[in-house]
């Protein structure tokens, strides 16, 4: 059983004498199903329901209170009332049930001693559907494809993730983490890929694994789509997205087709519904809060580095390279990196955004911006020099303080820089591989 990080929020949740029903949404096929299923093994009595399943789907089908539902499951299960005090119940695959979604608050508002965990990968549209969607009587958790910290902890690199933890990550280590964290920028953290190349170590034997996920999230689209004309679009869209990674999304005629805005548009945020992508739009500010501009073009953010390396051909030749951020445009570190970022966001349904001038014809970019406390932090994601980030020293000379992230493929330093204008700040270099200690080492930066 591979272990997740955010197996710490489930114990978090499982603690918390004030949880409500817990929904973890995600993805298909990052591991929701295995995660619960794992964590199952915290409780004495438990049930387990799968609502693809007919018999499980129909007790909530029959029955339109929770207490009788909670009296058949309680028979079903062989389970005495005494004994549901602590008890876990799992409704697998919930979309299948909007009646089951429409009644998780009544089990926080009847049944507060049961604890109630749903799971679906559709759950976007299910909610759709639903009129009275219990806001304020659930709770979220949202799974993504395995990071880099969970990646080593999976293939037993205990000794490289007890140095990857340590802050800060020592000299001596930077080599063999950079080695590690290249293999996964190629492989990418779909659990199913983790877990099989654990098994075999050969890149070689996976192909049939992505070959299969691919043609999954394709297949899916049957049930995204609201008519044959948007299923066309969003075709065309997974057939030719990942080719577009480098640049800024135009809607108009995608991918060399004669598709409109609007029609792409859609498409795209149907898509992003069932997280098989992510807009990632731009934002002007440079003080809190951070808002996105969604009027300005956005780029394209997929669920996974490892998918699009495999669909675009480029896995073996990426193996025999020391330092990715030049290979295929230059989009793949900043991919993975963002991808890392994502991936630490666990409580809310949240992205981050890029930075760019208010100056229309300004071509000033900087590769990401995250918030820590009252503060907006530019991050640029590169192997060049100092004296090359220009979209950086234009942002700092804006903005109220004097702190900066570069994320490379270099050590880790901090150093002084002035800008064209004199204004000193503090750039922190972060090798690639501490993109998820991004906040942990903002604390130190601030606090030291």
């Amino acid at each position: 059983m591979l272990k997740r990080n955010v197996n710490a929020e489930l114990h978090k949740w499982k603690d918390n004498p004030s949880r409500k029903p817990l929904i973890i949404r995600g993805a298909r096929q990052v591991g929701k199903t295995t995660l619960v299923k794992s964590f199952t093994e915290n409780y004495k009595n438990k049930i387990l329901l799968n609502l693809e399943k007919i018999s499980d789907k129909k007790i909530f089908e029959d029955f339109d209170n929770v207490k009788d539902i909670v009296d058949v499951l309680l028979l079903k299960y062989n389970i005495t009332t005494d004994q549901t005090e602590g008890l876990l119940l799992f409704m697998d695959e919930i979309q299948e049930s909007p009646k089951a979604i429409k009644l998780l608050r009544y089990f926080y508002e009847e049944y507060p001693q049961i604890h109630v965990i749903a799971a679906g990968s559709l759950l976007e549209f299910a909610l759709k559907e639903i009129e009275s969607f219990p806001v304020g009587r659930v709770e979220y958790l949202y799974l993504h494809p395995f990071n880099f910290p969970e990646y080593l902890n999976a293939l037993g690199y205990n000794t490289a993730l007890e140095r990857l933890n340590k802050i800060p990550v020592k000299k001596t280590a930077h080599s063999i983490l950079m080695e590690l964290f290249n293999n996964y920028a190629i492989i990418g953290g779909m659990p199913e890929i983790v877990k099989n190349y654990c098994e075999k170590k050969s890149l070689a034997d996976l192909k049939r694994i992505y070959e299969s996920l691919w043609e999954t999230f394709k297949d899916d689209m049957t049930k995204y789509a609201s008519n044959k004309s948007a299923m066309n679009v969003m075709r065309h869209i997974v057939n030719t997205a990942y080719l577009n990674l480098d640049e800024r999304v135009k809607f108009q005629n995608f991918g060399n087709s004669n598709y409109k805005s609007r029609e792409v548009g859609e498409a795209m945020r149907t898509l992003e519904n069932a997280r098989f992508l992510f807009l990632i739009y731009p934002t002007t500010e440079v003080e809190v809060p951070i808002k996105s501009d969604l009027k300005k073009s956005p780029r394209l953010q997929f669920l996974d580095t490892g998918l699009i390396n495999y669909k675009s051909g480029i896995q073996a030749e990426l193996l025999s390279m020391k330092d990715l951020s030049s290979f295929y445009k230059g989009y793949l570190i900043p991919h993975i990196i963002t991808q890392e970022i994502i991936s630490i966001i666990n409580l809310s349904n949240t992205k981050p955004n890029f930075w760019v001038r208010e100056k229309t014809q300004s071509s000033a970019e900087v590769d990401l911006v995250v918030q820590y406390k009252d503060k907006v932090i530019p991050v640029e994601i590169k192997s060049g020099s100092i004296g090359k980030l220009r979209s950086l020293h234009q942002f700092m000379e804006r903005t109220n303080h004097n702190f900066a992230v570069r994320i490379y493929g270099g050590e880790f330093n901090i150093q002084k820089v002035n800008t064209p204008n004199k204004k000193e700040f503090l750039l922190m270099n972060l090798p690639y591989y501490l993109g998820t200690k991004i906040f942990n080492y903002l604390e130190c930066f601030f606090e030291n």
